[in-house]
This record gives C-alpha cells, structure tokens and sequence, in this order.
C-alpha cells in the first residue's frame, strides 16, 4: 500500500536502499547515501521541533541551490511542518511581503544567503548552525498526515502581490506514484529549476521516493555548457526544461539530450519544430509535454512525444494522469461542444487546497465540481482550449490577464501595480508581445503629457520589486491610452514597442564592439546599439543572454559564460574581456 505522505514513503525507501546515493552536490562532489539524507534531515528536525516547528507551520527557505537545500526541506516535512520558498532572485520588497504574508516559524538560510538582505521579522537559522549536529539522528517520529499541506509556493497575483498556492503531501505523492511514469527513465534527475518554481517538486521528491538520485546543479544561472557536462558526468536520465529553454537548445544543440531518456517540458506554448528538431538528434528520447498549474500540484497532463510521432501544427495538451479530470466548461459549466472554446477546469485528485490566507480569491478560483463527488472542488486555470472530433485538447490562450513569460505565469496586474507605485506615475498598462524569435516579452506603456518622465529610472523602480522575468524588456511612452467606444482600454491599439527610439550610446570603434553591438541589437531588436549600453538595461533575459554566448562563441573564438556576461554586461565592458582572454591566449609561456 502506498504512503501518502513524503516522509513515510522516503522512510520506506531508506529502509529498501540505504547505501544508494540520494543526492549528489555537482558544485562540491558531495555526495549523500539515503541513510546519510536521513540523518542530516532528522538532526535539523529535531532542531526544527525543539524551535518550536509543529504541525503545518510554515518555515521560510531562503537558500541557494544544494544538498543541504534538499536535507532543509526533508527536514521541514519530518518535522511536521510546511516549506515556503522565498527565492533569492526576488528582490528585498518582495522577499519581505511572502515572510509577513506567510508568517514562518522562522527562517532557513545557508552561509551563502546569510550575507544577503534578510526579511525583518523572523527568527533566522542557519542550516549548518553547529548545535543542529548535536541532535540525534534518529527519526524525530512526527505523525505526518497525507492532508497536511507540504509546501506554499507563491505564484503572481492579480491583486498586485504574489499569492501562496497551499499542496498537500497527498498531492505530492499522488502525481509521483502515477502509474503513467516510467522509473527508470528517472532514476537520476538533474535539480535545475528555482525551488520556488513547482517543477522542483518533481525534480527533488520524484527520484528519492523511488529510490533515484537528484543531482543538484551548481547555484545560480547554469550556462549551457556546464549543463551538457552535468547530463553526460552524472548519465542523467530525467531532465525538465522550460519550452523556452529547450526551444534554445533545439536550436542551438539538440544532440546535447542524446544521452538522456526523458525531457519534460511545457510551462508554455511548445514549439512543435523544436520537439522534431530534437527528436531527429536523439532518436531514443522521449520528450514529454507537460501542462499543469501550480494550483494543480505542478502537472496535470502528459503526452509522450517520440521520433515516430506525427506533429502538427501544435502540440496538444495531452492525457490528464489517474484521479485527474480535465474539463473543458463554458460559461454555464457546461462541458464544450467539440470544437468549441472553453476553459480548462482541473478536478479530482491534485487539486490544491487554495490560497493561503486569501479566502476570497480561493473561492473565486476554486469552485464546486457539479461532475464530482459531494464536496468536490475544482480550479478554474484562465486556459482556453477546444476539444477536437477525435477527443484531442488544443491550448487557446488565455481568458484573463496572465501570461507565460519563462515557464512562469505571470499577472500582469501584479506587473503594474508596482510600477504604479512609482513617484509621479499615474496611469500604466503592461502587455506581452511576442518578439522576432516568438518569445513573449512584458511591454509597459506609460501615459506621460509631459514627455518628462525618466523611464530608466522606471525600469530601475522595477527591478526593485520584481523578479526579473516579471520586469518589462520595453518602456513605451504615450500622450494617453487608447480607448474603445465604451470607454474601456482599445488593447489592439497599443503600438508595437518601437526600439527605434533607443538612444544609443558611442558608437563601436573596433571590429570587435562593431561585431557585439550588431549581435546585441539582432537579438533584442534594436536598430542602434551602443558601446555603453547594457545587454539586460536593454531588456535581455536569461534565454537571450545564452543565445548571445553561444553566438560569440562560434563568431569570435572566445568562449564567454553567462555569469560573465552579468559581469561585463556593455558593449565595451565585454569586447575588454574578450580581447583579454585572447591576449591571455596567444601569450608566449613564461620560461
């Protein structure tokens, strides 16, 4: 019989292998067996119990990406508790608001975020403090329940501050024991998404509830050649990609996934030329769309995508897993004739329990399931969809004011509402607009008569209070926004972001900062390029930021990482580091 909770069911796997490896450090080369996760995770519970951590208390994790993040949140659950990710990407504000909205116990930091600005108050605990190794290692024997919750991710929120999605234990275990997964395609999984995104939920607790291994990746951005090196060292056999990312890989190097089993992949719109590109490379891969909500516990439905598929013009939705009901419901609730456009309502098992502390916006989002038992709920997603003559569901969009941007759903009142908060602002209106590559890239409009208002400053007001992939890539001014005849924002008549206007700084003087600023501009859409500007002032982000390296790599012969790239971010800053490495390259060895 399956245990419904992850502590029990990581208890009976420790007792079937203990001297597996359960994690894998790829930053240090640590490694831990199932007996020494165990150990590590019992001491900080007990730790964690003796502070006061009971039964669904939330505890904060402030961490970067390790083994010690996984022996943190193991503990968490042993302890009764409920883990609530406050990412170290997000800026000081919002860190703040998740800790006073969630209300932890206290907070868990390693020794590289206890240098960062913490959230006032709360209790913090460092996860390597020396008392914590005097605990005993023996299992602190906390009746854990599979209706506890086991986790509060907070996703953006329409009401101008992110709201914390509550998933149950049961949940959890519930989408990893699904009989549609294939074990050994995921013995080892490599650990790459943020903990505060939901897919770290199957990158984490798929392998060890099944006696796999989760190979951590470094912390931070991981370039795509640390990412090729880390699949073929540690022969990973699962991998999730955002379709962003894997859409670059498509592109850029798609033999790169030859060697792995299993891709996941979805969080948007999936490129059904990137799946065959891929496919064509690797023919024993399987890529697998994913769709899901993190109001779902992270997916919801599968479909498995092999070299002898036929795609079309787009990827379906896919099959819902066991206990899932995935309906397609007009406005009355009533299921969509085929063909026709409706929303996707998610039922059944995997259902979260809502949003914590938001009673309101719960009962707007989940509502009575006229199709399930007594008492059964279902989430409303905003995703349309339509359900053709043989039974497939094809993704129609979206029905309300959030988008995809980066696998992260994102509400564009949230976007807005802080920038409305900046001095002298009055009216806003933020929009997605796909680019040249059919990316979608946030776009503020402000009205500004005065023609006075310093829109850099704006976009700087921005990244205070947003995580990157939320601030806008483009700033348009406008005389006033455009409005139907009812009066209501004319959205069809807001111009397309004109990078024309970008001023440009000096201008290129050498082959090299010529080369750059043409890449710079061809990538971002800028016509005029300057020595000084800033590839991410300009409105990168991560995805575009790898497709630059890997351009200046084959160009110029001089490999330059990600992580350098946000050290030298202009122009001019970067052709110095290139022209460096090359001097440092051709010069004569010291006899």
């Amino acid at each position: 019989m399956t245990a419904f909770s992850i502590p029990a069911r990581f208890a009976e796997q420790v007792a079937r292998t203990p001297h597996a490896t359960a994690v894998s450090e790829a930053a240090t080369g640590t490694a831990l067996s199932y007996r020494e996760l165990d150990h590590r995770a019992n001491r900080l519970a007990r730790r964690l119990t003796g502070l006061g951590v009971g039964r669904e208390d939330p505890v904060g994790v402030l961490m970067t990406r390790s083994s010690d993040l996984v022996v943190a949140l193991l503990a968490i659950l042993k302890a009764g508790g409920v883990y609530v990710p406050v990412h170290e990407d997000d800026p000081a504000d919002r860190r703040q608001w998740i800790v006073d909205r969630a209300r932890p116990v206290l907070l868990l930091v390693d020794d590289a975020m206890r240098r960062a600005v913490l959230p006032e108050r709360v209790p913090v605990l460092a996860v390597d403090d020396p008392e914590t190794a005097q605990e005993p290692v023996d299992d602190p024997r906390v009746s854990v329940l599979p209706d506890q919750l086991a986790y509060v991710i907070h996703t953006s929120g329409s009401t101008g501050r992110p709201k914390g999605v509550a998933v149950t234990q049961r949940d959890v275990v519930r989408l990893l024991t699904d009989p549609q997964w294939s074990v050994e395609r995921h013995a080892r999984v490599l650990q790459l998404a943020p903990y505060a995104f939901d897919v770290s939920a199957y990158e984490i607790w798929m392998p060890l509830l099944h006696g796999g291994q989760v190979v951590v990746a470094p912390p931070g951005r991981v370039e795509p050649s640390v990412l090729r090196e880390l699949i073929e060292k540690y022969e990973i056999t699962g991998l999730h990609m955002t379709a962003g990312l894997f859409r670059v890989f498509a592109e850029e190097a798609p033999e790169t996934l030859a060697s792995v089993r299993e891709v996941l992949t979805g969080g948007d719109v999936i490129s059904p030329v990137a799946v065959r590109r891929v496919l064509d490379a690797c023919p024993g891969l399987v890529v697998r769309a994913m769709y899901g909500a993190t109001e779902g516990s992270v997916f919801s439905a599968h479909l498995a995508l092999t070299r002898d598929t036929e795609l079309g013009r787009t990827v379906p939705v896919g099959d819902a897993f066991t206990g899932i009901g995935l309906h397609i419901l007009d406005e009355d609730l009533i299921p969509a004739a085929a063909g026709a456009i409706g929303e996707i309502y998610l039922a059944g098992e995997g259902v979260a329990r809502g949003y914590q502390g938001q009673a309101g916006l719960t009962a707007e989002r989940f509502v009575a399931d006229p199709y399930g038992r007594p008492g059964a709920r279902m989430y409303r997603t905003g995703d349309m969809a339509r359900r053709t003559a043989d039974g497939t569901v094809e993704f129609a969009g979206r029905e309300d004011g959030q988008v995809k941007i980066l696998g992260f759903l994102v509400d564009l009142a949230e976007v807005e509402a802080a920038l409305a908060a900046f001095p002298g602002l009055t009216q806003v209106v933020v929009l997605a607009r796909a680019g040249a590559d059919g990316a979608k890239q946030l776009v503020c409009y402000v009205v500004d008569g005065t023609g006075t208002l310093d829109l850099a400053a704006v976009r700087a007001h921005a990244r205070t209070k947003l995580p990157g992939y939320m601030t806008p890539k483009a700033f348009v001014r406008l005389d006033a926004l455009p409005l139907t005849a009812n009066g209501k924002l004319d959205r069809e008549a807001m111009p397309e972001p004109d990078f024309d206007q970008v001023v440009a700084s000096r201008t290129p003087q050498t082959p090299l900062q010529q080369e750059l600023c043409a890449m710079f501009g061809s990538l971002l859409e800028v016509s005029e390029v300057g020595i000084d500007d800033d590839f991410f002032e300009l409105g990168g982000q991560s995805l575009q930021a790898i497709r630059l390296c890997n351009r200046i790599g084959a160009a110029v012969g001089v490999g330059v990482s990600v992580n350098k790239l946000f050290d030298h971010p202009t122009v001019a800053e970067l052709a110095a580091y290139i022209d460096g490495k090359r001097a440092a390259q051709t010069a004569p060895a010291a006899s």
